[in-house]
């Protein structure tokens, strides 16, 4: 199953370009707008810092099992697909982008924000923010546009960068905005072939957006160390 999410999801990088033509508002403005929205609070969720203390109250100040289930919770909320297209349906006002990629964006934004609050980082800060957005790309496309220096560090050290670098607000949103795009390709090229198979291509469906989003949150975790507030 991991190594099949792992041809689509290639196959969806290439296929990209195609996709966009399905989605023609995923643009850096959708990128920004959905990462202020996750940070800030939208319709019934709560900005991310908020239910992020509440689970850090919930596990009486353990920040480890916060960090834990701010990721479960954000899995569970990605891979039920009408709550994830009722929340993408309040951020695509102004943008013609499918839900199922608003309602992501949104819940993966929320979710690292939550986890670098947990760890001490400041969401206000734009390092924290190009951090965030980096999260969202994954381990492999991140190590894969560092080398090929198209971004010039895993969100850790742009968490931590002495001071804010202004390009980063240029560069990394349409880098967010195709991987979501390529994601988008590979899922529906993974449960199209599903389909062939009963009862597959409805598994696939419902676990694609929960699998990616648990992935992305298991980077963030590793990635964004504790720091003192």
């Amino acid at each position: 199953m991991v190594q099949s999410k792992k041809v689509a999801a290639s196959l969806g990088t290439a296929l990209a370009p195609k996709v966009i033509g399905w989605a023609p508002g995923v643009t850096s403005s959708f990128v920004l707008h959905a990462l202020n929205r996750a940070i800030v609070g939208v319709g019934p969720l709560p900005g991310a810092a908020e239910a992020a203390d509440k689970q850090l109250e919930e596990q009486h100040g353990d920040s480890a099992k916060a960090v834990h289930e701010v990721i479960e919770n954000h899995v569970t909320y990605a891979g039920a697909g009408g709550f994830v297209t009722n929340i993408g349906g309040l951020v695509t006002a102004a943008f013609t982008i499918p839900t199922n990629i608003t309602g992501l964006a949104l819940i993966q934004c929320r979710m690292v924000a939550g986890i670098a609050h947990l760890r001490g980082y400041d969401l206000e800060d734009a390092r924290t923010r190009h951090a965030i957005l980096a999260c969202i790309l994954g381990r492999d496309r991140v190590d894969a546009l560092v080398k090929a220096k198209r971004l010039p560090a895993p969100p850790m050290a742009l968490a931590t960068a002495p001071v804010t670098d202004p390009e980063l607000d240029r560069l990394i949103p349409p880098l967010v905005a195709s991987e979501m795009v390529a994601r988008m390709a590979g899922k529906r090229l993974a449960v199209t072939v599903g389909r062939k198979i009963p009862v597959v291509g409805g598994v696939v469906g419902a676990g694609a957006d929960g699998y990616v989003t648990w992935r992305v949150g298991r980077y963030a975790s590793r990635e964004l160390l504790p720091r003192a507030r």
